[in-house]
């Protein structure tokens, strides 16, 4: 869609169809791949080392560096905050880098824990409470769910992790910018969706969880909120973004992730990407997941003609 401009010179065409084609093959699985020592398929694939940055040393910073340009002047900007984000596979590394990025943000923070309870049941036995004690609920980690201690300042950026209140555009997905910190009620502007520039109330609002591990229903009371200077590839499936870094602590572990991952730019000069080997040094190489057989039978599904 974006090569269907009329307002670009044939440059700029030529470069954005390339770097749309680079992004179908990592999709596709068509970027010529091998395999290390030991392994049994063809799944690491060289990055362009215009694309690839290879610091010597912390990796966190470099892809901070190279996403968050003129930070110190541009943290309280939505149109600066809303057209960037670093992508990671797993939390912990998205934890990192949203902790060092508030902690450049000026002013004091504010510490929001969740009050976790197990909901009234007929089968509790007795000695619930003793069995699991509120350490042991607040240390459990739930995908998607907000975490134990949730630290935040004004002009923090968030993401919503639930649908609150669809006509007003606060929706799972949604990013924000705290604006106020009240003791039950924050105050943020909307960056993304139809309703940007509106300043909203989010409250802190009961989330259950349950697992087949766990023998009770867990409630868990707080502001259904991450801060998203980082978010995890999964998370900003359906973003479009002018900066995008991918930080690759660990290499992709699913079918299509890293596609998610470069496809979330508009183009080839906002991406950048920090990888790590096994010895944590910087590197261009990383994995790619493709199931051919995934892709065979979603193009059997819609392009074989069928009898009436």
């Amino acid at each position: 869609m974006r090569l269907t401009n009329p307002a670009l010179n044939p440059s700029e065409r030529e470069r954005m169809a390339e770097f749309a084609q680079w992004v179908l093959d990592v999709g596709d699985g068509k970027i010529p791949a091998h395999r290390k020592e030991g392994e049994t398929e063809d799944t690491w694939i060289n990055i362009p080392r215009d694309i690839a940055v290879l610091p010597e040393n912390d990796k966190i910073p470099a892809i901070i560096a190279a996403v968050y340009t003129d930070f110190e002047n541009s943290y309280s900007l939505v149109p600066y905050l809303a057209e960037r984000c670093i992508v990671c596979p797993v939390n912990a590394a998205v934890d990192e880098v949203n902790e060092v990025m508030v902690e450049r943000v000026p002013g004091s923070s504010r510490e929001y824990r969740i009050f976790d309870q197990i909901a009234n049941s007929m089968e509790q036995p007795a000695d619930f409470e003793m069995l699991y004690p509120p350490e042991v609920l607040n240390s459990i980690v739930l995908n998607n769910y907000p975490h134990h201690l949730l630290t935040l300042k004004i002009d923090t950026p968030v993401v919503l992790l639930r649908n609150i209140d669809q006509a007003q555009g606060l929706c799972n997905g949604t990013r924000l910018l705290i604006k106020r910190l009240g003791d039950r009620v924050l105050e943020a502007e909307i960056m993304t969706g139809t309703k940007i520039g509106m300043l909203v109330g989010i409250p802190r609002i009961v989330l259950n969880g349950t697992s087949p591990r766990w023998p009770f229903t867990l409630q868990r009371r707080q502001f259904p909120i991450r801060v998203c200077y980082a978010m995890t590839i999964n998370k900003c499936q359906g973003q479009t973004l002018n900066y995008v870094g991918v930080y690759l602590r660990v290499p992709v572990f699913t079918h299509g992730m890293l596609y998610v991952a470069v496809s979330r730019v508009t183009s080839r000069e906002g991406l950048s990407m920090v990888i790590e080997d096994d010895n944590g040094s910087a590197t261009a190489t990383t994995r790619n997941i493709v199931y051919d057989e995934i892709l065979a039978a979603v193009q059997c599904l819609f392009f074989t003609p069928t009898s009436l």
